[in-house]
């Protein structure tokens, strides 16, 4: 069987569909899973195993056999804890062929095949009966379902399947019951991730002010939540508006109901100020007693922060009120929860909805256009005014009166800043319609339609009539475009410059007029754990998953970096950081490959975990924009990283296992990168090595 898979391209700036085998997705699919990070997740499986035994003795405590149902079993760890602690039979469901194949391996190599069956299907395509996949109802519910946003995986759906077919009335369930908390917050930094801010420009004639079109002013934005690292998130960047609020709990052993429904909370504000957040997070009780808990709360919530569990499986939730509100200590108000099937999201008013009859349940829906073309980091990058003048600066060296420009870039303000600081005449292109639809707004809203020029078509359909006739002298770029994944993607710019090559004046300038490959060897703080073996996971041998894992991440593209917001993973530098390729924007794309090889020495003590990889644009020999470090790396290799870009990282298989020290002779990590100018694909191969004496 073929499937489809997705893959941007940098040669032409889109998402791509190609044929792979099935193996393939089922490869990227481990390879990029949660799997060994939840396996090294010691709180989690603690918790689910004291919750296990409890339950399993409670059934046996009232005489009867305990039939167990575990729901997404992953690995099988919970179902072989459930006949540990003295199921008499476990029915294990997962969906996922390559996973339920481990499954039955790893169940057999700990000797409970006996009491264990591996079930692969969807836990609503299970049957009950003498001929069913299950001869009776379990009494025993084990599941774990749960995203960030607790429900984000289908839960309600499974669970309110399960009860009604799958397991017996007033079934012991593990976890017991879940809750969710909010805290209402106002956060400059985070609202910035959500609407579009003034952005201020400097001209000859004055300060020009760039402002939203009202539509994005009115959009309660994008229904998604945002999952983040909540505490890498500094304290300074919020201020609390409330205590923490329980929203809603869900009990897990009796009928769950997937239905919409919307659950209100009174509070008195702590402090006057603008409400625009909501930081959102759950906690899972694995008995009714509430006494086996395990918590996503932040640090600031948390009853033993010094003991946080880092998981990336599990993260916190930021959601943003459809606009913000001014709130007065000393008032009341009412935040009310909203939640379907799969997605929660939050609102704001001043008396219960339950007193005034008044409740919105729709989910949240943008009709600006711009939350679907900028995602949060993109917000923040273009409201962040210290970039902003930064390349304003720079147009500023390369612009004269009469320049004709023609701007490249997804939904970018590039445009605008050329024509405010004098450009004769602006073009800029848009290839996608909501790109142009939201630009256009942008510009009405600035009296601006009649100024810039948009041209809504692929760059290399460019004619001389779309331009008027005209040669293009400064061909300006972020670059950035929605498509691109890892940072060395944005070098779709090269490729349109070369396709618009013939537009071009000699001599025209190109801003960027260069870019860099940047890498740097680090050890993390945490993300190893994600590529790390297991081994042993609770005194269950899990090693067929580890070489299932690596067996995954030998094959083919999944040997490739993979993108990460290093704000989030915190890690020190090992060596310097070192330029591996430079590209040359004021030529077209080479015929021949660009290739690199070389060594960066490591230079501080620590675990190589990995190499991470940025790009640095060169808008002109005296101004950069990098989308990795932002500052010079700190004496003891601690990294401040742009937190509107993802980076690169490219693990070292050899050093996975965090273990192993890095001791004796000085060691060094060898690389061979090679640009290929015909797929527009970096490879990159890093070892590390001892360096000879």
């Amino acid at each position: 069987m073929k499937v489809f898979c997705g893959r941007a391209n940098p040669t032409t700036g889109s998402v791509e569909w190609l044929e792979e085998d099935e193996h393939y997705d089922y490869h990227q699919e481990i390879a990029r899973s949660s799997y060994a990070d939840m396996l090294h997740d010691k709180d989690r499986n603690i918790k689910y195993y004291q919750g296990i035994r409890t339950a399993v003795s409670r059934v046996k405590n009232r005489g009867q056999k305990a039939i167990v149902l575990d729901i997404g079993t992953g690995t099988g760890l919970l179902s072989m804890m459930a006949v540990t602690a003295g199921a008499d039979f476990c029915y294990a469901i997962e969906v996922f062929k390559p996973m339920a194949d481990a499954a039955v391996k790893i169940v057999k190599k700990n000797g409970f095949s006996d009491k264990i069956k591996v079930i692969n299907k969807h836990s609503t395509e299970v049957t009950v009966g003498p001929d069913g996949d299950m001869p009776c109802r379990a009494n025993i519910l084990v599941t774990e379902l749960f995203d960030t946003e607790l429900i984000g995986e289908g839960a309600l759906p499974s669970y309110e399947h399960a009860h009604r077919h799958l397991v017996q009335e007033n079934c012991e369930a593990v976890p017991h019951r879940a809750t969710v908390y909010a805290q209402l917050v106002e956060s400059r930094r985070m609202w910035s991730w959500n609407k579009l801010f003034p952005v201020r420009v400097q001209t000859s004639l004055g300060e020009q002010v760039i402002i939203p079109p009202s539509e994005l002013e009115r959009c309660p934005g994008a229904p998604s939540v945002y999952d983040i690292q909540l505490n890498q998130v500094s304290p300074t960047d919020f201020t609390v508006l409330s205590d923490v609020l329980p929203m809603f709990s869900v009990d897990f052993s009796k009928q769950v109901s997937s239905s919409a429904a919307f659950y209100s909370r009174q509070f008195e504000p702590l402090a006057s100020g603008q409400a625009q957040v909501v930081l959102s997070w759950w906690d899972i009780e694995m008995d009714p007693e509430g006494k086996i808990k395990c918590t996503m709360a932040p640090f600031w919530a948390h009853s033993d922060p010094k003991g946080l569990q880092w998981r990336d499986h599990w993260m916190q939730c930021v959601y943003f009120l459809p606009q913000e509100e001014p709130i007065v200590q000393g008032t009341t108000h009412c935040l009310v929860a909203h939640h379907d099937d799969y997605c929660v999201w939050y609102s704001l008013q001043k008396t219960s909805p339950e007193e005034n009859g008044r409740v919105h349940q729709m989910r949240p829906v943008c009709d600006c256009q711009a939350h679907l073309l900028w995602n949060r980091p993109r917000f923040g990058e273009i409201n962040d005014q210290d970039r902003t003048d930064q390349y304003a600066q720079a147009l500023r060296t390369v612009l004269t009166p009469d320049s004709i420009c023609l701007c490249v870039s997804d939904g970018s303000l590039l445009s605008m800043l050329a024509y405010y600081l004098g450009a004769e005449q602006v073009f800029t292109i848009e290839s996608s319609a909501a790109s142009h639809k939201l630009m256009k707004k942008i510009f009405k809203a600035n009296h601006l339609e009649n100024k810039i020029n948009i041209i809504e078509k692929r760059p290399e359909l460019l004619t001389t009539a779309d331009l008027e006739g005209k040669k293009v002298s400064l061909l300006l770029g972020e670059p950035f475009f929605t498509t691109s994944l890892l940072p060395w993607h944005n070098l779709y710019f090269w490729y349109v410059r070369t396709a618009v090559d013939q537009h071009l004046k000699p001599g025209a300038v190109v801003m960027p007029q260069a870019a860099s490959l940047h890498a740097m060897v680090v050890e993390f703080r945490d993300l190893w754990r994600i590529r790390s073996p297991c081994g042993d996971c609770e005194g269950f041998d899990v090693h067929i998953m580890d070489d299932m894992i690596k067996s995954a991440l030998d094959f083919r593209e999944s040997k490739e970096a993979e993108p990460h917001p290093l704000w989030e993973y915190p890690c020190r530098s090992l060596s310097e950081p070192q330029r591996l390729l430079t590209f040359d924007f004021r030529q077209p794309v080479p015929q021949q490959p660009v290739c690199a090889e070389g060594s960066m020495e490591l230079r501080r003590p620590g675990r190589s975990h990995g190499i991470v990889l940025w790009m640095e644009y060169h808008l002109t020999p005296d101004s950069t924009v990098s989308t990795g470090l932002l500052e010079p790396v700190e004496d003891k290799g601690n990294c401040c990283w742009n937190p509107h870009c993802k980076q690169g990282v490219y693990f070292l298989n050899p050093t996975l296992d965090p273990r192993v020290p890095l001791l004796g002779s000085p060691r060094a990590v060898t690389y061979t990168v090679e640009f290929h100018p015909n797929t527009g694909d970096i490879t990159m191969e890093f070892k590390l090595t001892d360096i000879p004496d």
